[in-house]
């Protein structure tokens, strides 16, 4: 959802960064890129084992991104991705099902999903931050969305934007488009496992006929 639907990860990043500072802890603005995928409360306790040697209690965890999340309502735009809305139209186009598998559990961008993307979303298939006990990198969240879509790891296309994300979906057994829409150098990408790399979600939808004629003969993705 952040950084493919959603232009968010710079504001993310941003209340990341003046929260965490806030309790006193070492933090850059790029490394929360790096974060990105975990689950909030997961990137809370790295911290607190990376800076107090000790796991955050979960009081400090529900306040901490409360805290974080109250930043990110007053600073987000709930700017949609360039070239999203045309992905998806092609998408729909072939009659592909659309799930989401998201680290967050951000209530202001979950409860916008239907009046940005209408009918492309169902929520009973959605897998957030509330569904796993291990967040990305671990294969647990894909591993859901395979499960609530009653697909194969090999009836299914992953398109991520963050490398532990991407990490998630390889270890999961799901071929897996990885679209640089952040800071990142795109070889952290390719060192993640992405099997393909776009430059970016509209580079992506203008090539998305080419990209379907040229999948690796072991996936079953049924298009019309």
């Amino acid at each position: 959802m952040d950084g493919v639907l959603y232009d968010s990860m710079p504001i993310h990043a941003q209340s990341w960064l003046e929260t965490i500072q806030s309790h006193r802890i070492p933090c850059s603005f790029e490394e929360f890129y790096l974060h990105e995928g975990r689950t909030g409360f997961d990137t809370i306790n790295l911290l607190f084992r990376r800076t107090f040697n000790r796991d955050a209690t979960p009081e400090e965890k529900q306040s901490i991104y409360a805290q974080k999340s109250d930043l990110f309502k007053k600073y987000d735009r709930q700017a949609i991705m360039p070239g999203i809305l045309d992905l998806l139209q092609k998408i729909k186009t072939h009659r592909l099902q659309t799930q989401i598998v998201t680290g967050s559990g951000q209530a202001s961008l979950l409860d916008s999903l239907n009046r940005n993307f209408p009918g492309y979303f169902n929520p009973e298939l959605m897998v957030t931050a509330y569904d796993v006990t291990r967040g990305k990198p671990d294969p647990e969240p894909y591993l859901q969305g395979l499960k609530k879509g009653k697909i194969l790891p090999t009836e299914a296309i992953v398109v991520e934007n963050a490398p532990m994300g991407v990490e998630s979906a390889v270890a999961a057994g799901i071929y897996t488009v990885a679209v640089n829409t952040g800071p990142l150098d795109n070889q952290v990408l390719i060192d993640a496992g992405a099997n393909k790399l776009y430059p970016s979600m509209q580079a992506f939808a203008e090539d998305w006929n080419n990209f379907l004629k040229n999948l690796p003969p072991y996936l079953n993705i049924s298009t019309i």
